[in-house]
């Protein structure tokens, strides 16, 4: 189900870009304490010819990096040079968490849990109204970059909308190794643009602060493949990456607290019955092994070597 879109002049903090024009725009935000500006920087690409428009986004979560870095190394390399439609790209959209190593913006507040937004709301309801009214009325889809949380290493994995036909193609067309539908949380960005009708796939890949070539690599061959897919960009011809799709997923928790060793490798297979790891205590009188509920394959590694009871360990999937 391909979007076809149309030629069009982009609008964004009052500034065209018309077709066949690319551009550096940045959309206002607030001020630091000190009276520093605070902005949203965002590249737009708009071919000559009509097509969809795309938007590709990073740093919704401030410490997760991979995006950031993906997005500036295909700035970098002129991977946007496209032949028709539009690419709106965002390499960082909490600039706030960004430049304090954090999750959230300095009040404490999620931007992914605070969309749609209000005009005149806290800082996070600010950055989401913000790019809610001048960027997703631009868009015919988009692909959300993230990563896992601290210590919790996705292996690149594509997250669609069950209720979304689009956003299923669009995660089979990205070809990453793992995909699987997701559901919208309250306040997401991804349930605001539901909402619009704006198919939003999301891809999650490594873990915060920390920079994984391998989830890099992945995210830019998926990000040419929609492009490709679309006919917005020509790319080599390349064989399809074998790709698992996930029907359903569940944790796996740590029984008892103690030094946690995982046993396998993130994105393996696994069976029934396999150890994944072991919990030991620190004075080596006791260890308890950490065994497999089902056939699937483990998608999600907490790499915190010290747990406590109940933490989430291993995300796996049948």
């Amino acid at each position: 189900m391909l979007i076809e879109g149309e030629n069009k002049t982009i609008i964004i903090n009052g500034e065209e870009i018309k077709p066949g024009q690319n551009k550096l725009v940045k959309i206002n935000i607030s001020r630091l304490p000190t009276g520093t500006l605070i902005d949203i920087p965002v590249h737009v690409f708009n071919a000559k010819k009509p097509g969809p428009t795309v938007l590709l986004q990073a740093g919704l979560h401030g410490d997760e990096i991979n995006g950031v870095e993906t997005l500036r190394r295909m700035l970098e390399h002129g991977d946007f040079n496209i032949e028709k439609g539009a690419v709106i790209v965002v390499p960082i959209l909490n600039i706030f968490g960004f430049i304090h190593f954090s999750r959230d913006v300095p009040d404490g507040k999620d931007v992914n849990r605070s969309f749609p937004g209000t005009k005149t709301g806290s800082l996070a309801s600010r950055m989401a109204y913000h790019y809610t009214n001048e960027i997703l009325p631009q868009i015919n889809f988009g692909i959300d970059l993230h990563t896992g949380g601290g210590q919790r290493h996705n292996y690149p994995q594509i997250r669609y909308t069950a209720d979304d036909e689009v956003s299923k193609d669009l995660a089979e067309i990205f070809n990453a190794p793992i995909y699987f539908p997701s559901r919208l949380i309250s306040g997401s960005f991804r349930k605001a643009a539901f909402k619009m009708q704006k198919p939003i796939i999301v891809y999650e890949a490594g873990e915060s602060m920390r920079f994984d070539e391998f989830s890099m690599e992945i995210a830019i061959a998926g990000i040419k493949n929609v492009l490709a897919g679309y006919g917005m960009l020509q790319i080599p011809k390349q064989k399809k990456r074998e790709t698992i799709h996930l029907e359903s997923r569940r944790w796996v928790r740590a029984a008892r607290a103690g030094m946690f060793i995982p046993e396998i490798e993130n994105g393996n297979p696994i069976t029934k019955g396999q150890t994944l790891g072991v919990i030991t205590d620190t004075f080596a009188k006791k260890s308890k092994k950490i065994l497999s509920p089902l056939d699937g394959y483990v998608f999600c590694i907490n790499h915190q070597a010290v747990v406590n009871q109940g933490d989430a360990l291993f995300h796996i999937g049948r």
